[in-house]
């Protein structure tokens, strides 16, 4: 893996959001294969209007574009997304790492199906809790938790 630190983290402003869409939707494409265009087309709407007025929400820009974002709701990540183009670089553990120098103990929901995203959190130490049916979709969902590490 080749580490990219040309970009920055920093919280999400307005003018963000196009980028994180695109960063979002391309992303999803191959992370959630499984998942109806129905589906994606309403979470794309909630996204919005829904997750980010309720999220703490940063983003990683690269060369003045938003390439990945993670969204925090008290100490869950509700979303962690890095454009196809700067996977396998660092993002994700660079947001990941804000997120938990913010909270400490992390907990996360994945779709079992979602291969790409268990694998990052897998490495970067989230251990399974639990699994549920996901009741908008009828996927399983896993319940993975990191714990915070005391100094």
């Amino acid at each position: 893996m080749s580490e990219d630190n040309s970009g920055v983290v920093r919280p999400y402003k307005d003018r963000d959001l196009d980028d994180l869409l695109t960063a979002w939707e391309s992303a999803s494409e191959i992370a959630h294969p499984f998942l109806t265009k129905e589906f994606l087309a309403s979470e794309r709407e909630n996204i919005p209007n829904l997750y980010i007025p309720n999220a703490e929400t940063w983003v990683y820009e690269d060369d003045g574009r938003v390439v990945g974002f993670v969204a925090l709701i008290g100490d869950e990540v509700g979303a962690i997304f890095v454009h196809p183009s700067h996977q396998k670089k660092g993002v994700g553990r660079q947001l990941m790492d804000k997120a938990k120098e913010l909270r400490g103990e992390l907990v996360v929901e994945v779709f079992k199906a979602n291969t790409i995203g268990r694998a990052f959190y897998s490495k970067y130490g989230f251990e399974r809790v639990s699994e549920k049916v996901h009741t908008q979709t009828g996927f399983d969902l896993l319940r993975l938790r990191l714990p915070s590490v005391k100094v």
